[in-house]
């Protein structure tokens, strides 16, 4: 038989708040878990970003001028683990993506690139297979 649980003293309310703040905590580092394996941010310009996980960081800005999107900044290999870090552009407008790579522990590539007609790109921090 099941005995219902009266609240007596706040017991039950403290309880389902403690059980509630920690599902939401649960929640929200696996969110950040998933996200971190492979940060993706669809941005207009002006904006920036400063991505970073194991075995890989970023950085980079978008910025427009004379009608022209340009993504500009750096990606860091940061691990030993035979993988490179990788920085996809995905620009909108029907632009080819672009692709910059940094093979080997420490070695950062710069990358610098222009799109004549959009504002807005989709850029992507991963690391190869």
């Amino acid at each position: 038989m099941i005995t219902p649980v009266h609240e007596k003293d706040g017991a039950v309310p403290a309880f389902r708040k403690a059980l509630s703040s920690i599902a939401s905590a649960t929640a929200l580092a696996m969110g950040l878990g998933l996200g971190a394996a492979s940060p993706a941010y669809a941005a207009s310009c002006p904006s920036s970003a400063e991505p970073t996980f194991r075995g890989a960081k970023a950085e980079w800005v978008l910025s427009c001028s004379r009608g022209r999107l340009k993504v500009y900044g750096w990606v860091e290999d940061t691990l030993p683990d035979g993988r490179s870090a990788l920085v996809d552009v995905w620009p909108s407008g029907g632009h080819h993506w672009k692709l910059v790579e940094a093979d080997g522990v420490g070695e950062r590539t710069n990358f610098d690139f222009e799109f004549p007609g959009t504002t807005s790109a989709s850029v992507k921090l991963r690391l190869s297979r």
